[in-house]
């Protein structure tokens, strides 16, 4: 095959697809029957799917290289955003909510109650993370790249997400009912909260680069170069990896982006819907699910429409293929039945540890760390340090996974 001629029906094909989310979100705009925000939400994810393919956003990916290579600058990705979305939500919750110490909160920022379902969720997701190779965001955007072992580890995450609406009354009576909502500016004040954060942030940031040992070129593979021709405007959209403080920028402007004009970002809320509609046409479901309705976060519906978060995660997966095929990174990888077998019980544990915490590593960690919430932190280091214990055990090279 001749390579010119397959690189150009790459372009072709990259550019196509981001065409017809173009041509999909107006047709969406157009149809009373879908709700309104279903085109923005489209083009959100797409928008997302493209940042996370390009600058490989992998949550897991990140902290296992930190963990077992000491490949920590890759980490600043998840740092920028944090700071970058904080900045904007900061700014978005004075217009809301003027006055952050009173009782109200800001109107469906992820501030959830801080309980030891939470903690137990996050250690749940990070050691299904470490079993299935991946976040469910990570998954959603790899199977753009041909990743078939992601497959059944969403398909081990709905079955997941089913045994959490079975567990959830138990720890929802016992605990989260009863457990306080924290959240930074309840304290400090935006302002206050915002220095903490950025504070932090710069200090993290200087660490992850002190202790980085990645190879000097890892980062920029290809070096900077110029602009000066579309063969370089294409290199570096669709073929070289984009940098971490880049990535991060961009994905913290897409999530206040996000705020601004639908939801917070997240990407669990479709799949926990399917999960439960199911269940609730099979009349499988407890009769009352306490309280799951009124929280904050990625929670599901009872719906056989596709949701906001359903159209966000079409337009992500749709941008991460046309991304990986038009940069060249498409490649079909086969399961093994072991691999599959670890990906789908991890799989589970993404499932009911995202419906227990309430969200997952975007609708969680990073939607709420933005936000100030606590429970944003407390998913973010619990999840940090279940990676840790699963990679320290070795539980991602089970079944040569």
């Amino acid at each position: 095959m001749n390579v010119a001629a397959s690189s150009l029906r790459s372009v072709w094909f990259a550019l196509g697809s981001l065409a017809g989310l173009l041509v999909l979100a107006f047709w969406l705009a157009s149809n009373d029957t879908v709700d309104p925000n279903a085109p923005v939400s489209l083009l959100i994810g797409a928008a997302l799917g493209l940042a996370f393919e390009r600058g490989r956003f992998c949550f897991f990916c990140l902290f296992r290289e930190a963990f077992e290579e000491r490949k920590t600058r890759q980490l600043n990705s998840i740092v920028t955003a944090i700071a970058v979305g904080a900045v904007g939500y900061a700014l978005l919750f004075g217009l809301y909510l003027p006055n952050p110490k009173g009782e109200g909160l800001p109107p469906a920022a992820h501030i959830s109650p801080v309980s030891l379902p939470v903690v137990a969720g996050a250690f749940a997701f990070g050691i299904g993370m470490v079993l299935s190779g991946a976040c469910i965001s990570g998954h959603l955007y790899r199977i753009g790249q041909g990743y078939l072992r992601a497959v059944p580890a969403l398909l081990g995450s709905l079955i997941g997400f089913g045994l959490g609406f079975f567990t959830w009354n138990t720890l929802y009576l016992e605990q989260v009912s009863e457990s306080p909502v924290l959240w930074l500016p309840r304290w400090f004040g935006y302002s206050g909260s915002l220095l903490i954060v950025l504070v932090t942030v710069i200090v993290v940031a200087a660490l992850l680069v002190k202790w980085d040992r990645s190879p000097d070129d890892t980062t920029h593979p290809h070096g900077a170069r110029r602009l000066s021709s579309l063969r370089d405007a294409y290199d570096l959209v669709l073929v070289r990896r984009w940098s971490p403080v880049a990535t991060g920028a961009i994905v913290g402007g897409i999530g206040i982006a996000a705020y601004l004009r639908t939801t917070p970002l997240g990407v669990t809320s479709q799949l926990s819907t399917l999960s439960r509609s199911y269940l609730d046409a099979q009349n499988a479901l407890p009769e009352v699910l306490h309280g799951i309705d009124m929280m904050r976060g990625c929670v599901a519906l009872v719906t056989t429409a596709i949701t906001n978060n359903g159209w966000l995660v079409i337009g992500f997966v749709a941008a991460s293929l046309a991304a990986a095929v038009g940069g060249g990174r498409f490649k079909m990888q086969k399961p093994t039945v072991g691999n599959s077998v670890t990906a789908l019980v991890g799989g589970v544990l993404l499932g009911w540890g995202s419906l227990t915490a309430l969200g997952c590593t975007v609708g969680v960690l990073l939607s709420g760390t933005q936000a100030f919430a606590v429970s944003g932190i407390v998913f973010l280091v619990v999840v940090a340090f279940a990676v840790w214990v699963g990679t320290k055990l070795r539980l991602h090279r089970l079944f040569g996974a």
